[in-house]
């Protein structure tokens, strides 16, 4: 029997440089010692088994996730992929296929990182289709030693990853773009961000005296508003305050029942009522 392995509770070491270093420490499993813990997982769904197998392992997707390194994204947060990646594959893993954990989960490992990576590379997907997503991956490796691909290039590539031409050139124009921050940092006063879009917006309300002129304004719009209301007679004003001030607002029929008079009569008065009012705001005016 495999003998109990002294692993931590958890990993909550407080710093990335601290992760790394307790990843390094774990213990390495024999073969015979993985085949066990994988069985009793995988036959009486033992958890702390399965624990044990992530990680001893954690050290394989820290070694993975380097390799990604390339695309400005954080590193801690591909790591933290891959281990997703890396807890499937031991839900998924059977010690009888003949072959260790690590060749086994690799697979899914990347498929996670990849995912991560075609989310956020850029503000814009770059890779939408399968296709598209291995092209994405091979072409940046391609790339490492090439500046703009020659037609040959593009030609070979597009044979070796059985893709169109086309969808090799239109990749790495997506490669070649840049993500442009809307506004430059607070900090930042260099000349080379002078083209941040936020430079090129106006706001047409910015002048301290049109603000001042718009709030005046409005203050007089209500104030006419109001005398012109004053000057209607009750009945009108009810009418017009129950069809378009009132937080429910009452129907034809409903006010023609209140005073007894057909709809349509309320209707009259309504429009009497406004243009009194329309009269009465042009010589507030």
């Amino acid at each position: 029997m495999t003998s109990a392995l002294a692993l931590p509770v958890n990993l909550s070491v407080g710093t990335f440089d601290a992760y790394l270093n307790l990843v390094r420490q774990m213990p390495k499993l024999t073969a015979e010692q993985e085949r066990e813990l994988t069985i009793k997982f995988r036959d009486h769904g033992d958890l702390e088994a399965a624990r044990q197998l992530v990680m001893t392992n954690l050290r394989f997707v820290v070694h993975v996730a380097r390799g990604y390194s390339g695309y400005g994204l954080s590193l801690p947060d591909i790591i933290q992929e891959g281990n997703v990646g890396l807890m499937k594959a031991v839900k998924r893993f059977d010690p009888d296929m003949g072959v260790r954990l690590v060749s086994f989960a690799v697979h899914w490992i990347k498929a996670e990182i990849h995912e991560y990576v075609i989310k956020n590379w850029g503000i814009v997907k770059v890779a939408t289709t399968k296709a598209q997503r291995k092209l994405f991956f091979n072409l940046r490796k391609f790339k490492h030693d090439l500046g703009w691909l020659s037609h040959d290039e593009a030609t070979t590539i597009a044979h070796d990853l059985d893709v169109d031409v086309s969808v090799v050139y239109e990749m790495e124009k997506r490669l070649g773009s840049m993500d442009v921050s809307f506004d430059m940092p607070a900090d930042d006063s260099s000349d080379e961000n002078y083209n941040a879009p936020v430079n090129f917006l106006q706001q047409h309300n910015a002048d301290p005296a049109e603000l001042l002129e718009a709030v005046d304004w409005e203050g007089h719009e209500q104030s006419m508003l109001s005398k012109a209301l004053a000057k209607l007679d009750e009945r009108s004003l009810d009418i017009l305050s129950s069809r378009w001030l009132a937080d429910e607002k009452a129907t034809l029929h409903e006010l023609a029942a209140r005073y007894n008079v057909s709809a349509e009569r309320i209707r009259q008065l309504e429009q009497n009522a406004m243009k009194k009012l329309r009269h009465a705001v042009v010589l507030e005016a």
